[in-house]
């Protein structure tokens, strides 16, 4: 049997994306999702880059599993040679830790044991850059910054990290692993979701900003590093992902420019940051729907975290990562294309 490749959370920004890089490299592909799972994305973001995405699409096996049901999974890897792991939940509401933590957390110690039962010859789990320890006095945070415990990090992080554990207790047990920290995302996919989120805010127009930094990165070179990671010898070693440190009001006016919207211009302190989560918690609690900001969210959007990416540039010399302009530039297009008539696109 040729060499089939498993990819969890297909559905997903990350995941649709790897999908289509390992298809198009002609690899078999078997992609688990829920057994509700749309995979209409799926074949979305493969339309974006390829006119034969419908034969491309034939290349996916889909299967539908639980990260949380052990057989379903054991039974997805018969015959399966890698893993990429990149489903997990991403949310900053309080009211979701529980289910956030077992998904997270018990769902990658179920992936990395049916691995090693399965005898799986490298493993690719993708985390985040939240699961990396805080530099101090404007440093930057890389691979080796140590995690310290701290009212501080979110409920995500805290899971990720944990998720991180499970990833490396199973390397001691002889599973051959890679790990990705990627920085916040940038790409096309399902607009009201993750990442691909903030281009959708970007577009109904912003007035106010914070004096938050955060590393960036396409969805691109994500993919691109994982599957150059696992072509290499490389194993039990952790890589952060991140393109360039950048401010979130330069991000935003970025998409601003891109959309003809007007850039934000009312700086917003910590203060009315605080009031602003807390009165839209009530909100949320007298009308039953999501919080469109949090606690959680807050704090990020006030930190300045700078990443360094000199580890995988040292591995990979040649690579050129895709600039933070370019890759606002070509997401704002896929948003436009997918949901503004083009009769309103030629006056923006």
């Amino acid at each position: 049997m040729d060499k089939v490749i498993l990819v969890t959370g297909g559905t997903g920004l990350v995941g649709s994306h790897l999908l289509f890089d390992l298809c198009k490299s002609g690899e078999q592909v078997r992609a688990l999702k829920r057994a509700n799972s749309n995979i209409a994305v799926v074949k979305k973001v493969f339309s974006y880059y390829a006119v034969n995405a419908d034969e491309l699409l034939k290349n996916i096996e889909w299967v539908d599993a639980d990260l949380l049901d052990v057989y379903s999974i054991m039974e997805a890897m018969d015959g399966i040679a890698e893993v990429y792991h990149c489903a997990a939940m991403v949310s900053f509401e309080q009211k979701n830790e529980t289910e956030m933590m077992k998904i997270n957390v018990e769902g990658t110690a179920n992936m990395v044991n049916a691995a090693l039962e399965k005898g799986i010859k490298k493993f690719c789990h993708v985390s985040s850059i939240a699961t990396l320890g805080r530099a101090e006095h404007a440093e930057l945070s890389t691979e080796e910054t140590f995690w310290k415990s701290s009212p501080d990090h979110s409920n995500y992080a805290i899971s990720k990290y944990a998720a991180e554990r499970e990833v490396w207790r199973a390397s001691e047990e002889g599973l051959d692993v890679v790990i990705v920290n990627p920085a916040l995302i940038i790409g096309a996919g399902n607009w009201q979701q993750s990442s691909s989120n903030m281009f959708s805010k970007g577009y109904t127009g912003m007035k106010y900003y914070t004096d938050g930094v955060n590393g960036f990165i396409d969805v691109r070179d994500v993919t691109a590093l994982m599957i150059l990671l696992m072509k290499s010898k490389i194993k039990n070693e952790r890589f952060l992902f991140s393109s360039e440190n950048t401010p979130y009001r330069y991000f935003f006016d970025l998409m601003h420019q891109e959309f003809g919207r007007p850039k934000a211009n009312f700086k917003v302190g910590m203060l009315l940051s605080n009031f602003a989560w807390r009165v839209e918690g009530i909100r949320c609690m007298l009308s039953g729907t999501k919080p469109l900001i949090t606690r959680e969210t807050i704090q990020s959007g006030h930190r300045i975290s700078l990443f360094s990416n000199e580890k995988i540039k040292k591995i990979f010399p040649d690579y050129k990562f895709i600039s933070i302009e370019q890759a606002v530039k070509d997401t704002c297009k896929l948003y436009l294309s997918d949901n503004v008539p083009s009769s309103i696109k030629v006056n923006l």
